[in-house]
């Protein structure tokens, strides 16, 4: 029976943060101001204004920088359970402070492989950003240009 109380518990749980949020959705909705225009509408990417078409080139930098970023996010969460562990007062007066001391000299390795791996990546230019430098469209259609401006004109009436 217990073991059931504890579905019950969490199903309470689940369905308390699906009417929070679709409480608070549906306020938001109704107190927000509605005020559409050109500028809303228009395509916005990582700060960069669109240039050309979209089959064009993309600057891979954007995602290259936000590896790198997850990377090292990633590992400086490995640093909160450290403090946790090594910062155990029974252990550290067990081994007279020998504890301690293991817990900074291996941290500060920790840190130096991160440090190491950050020059690597800017050594290599993983960081610079460079702005990329659209090509204009060169290609050359056999059909006349009259004939789209005739069919153009067809479908917008």
């Amino acid at each position: 029976m217990e073991y059931l109380d504890g579905f019950g518990t969490v199903l309470l749980f689940i369905v308390g943060g699906l009417i929070f949020v679709s409480v608070t959705l549906f306020v938001g909705k109704l107190l927000r101001p509605n005020r559409p225009g050109e500028q809303k509408l228009t395509t916005y990417e990582s700060g960069e204004e669109t240039v050309g078409n979209a089959w064009g080139n993309f600057n891979v930098r954007f995602y290259v920088v936000a590896l790198i970023f997850l990377l090292f996010e990633v590992e400086l969460v490995f640093l909160f359970p450290w403090a946790i562990v090594f910062g155990d007062a029974a252990k550290v007066e067990a081994t007279n402070g020998l504890w301690g001391k293991f817990a900074l000299v291996e941290s500060f390795i920790f840190i130096a492989v991160l440090l190491v791996g950050l020059a690597y990546a800017w050594a290599n230019g993983m960081l610079d950003w460079v702005k990329p430098a659209p090509e204009k469209n060169t290609f050359r259609s056999p059909v006349p240009k009259e004939l789209y401006h005739q069919i153009n004109k067809k479908y917008e009436q």
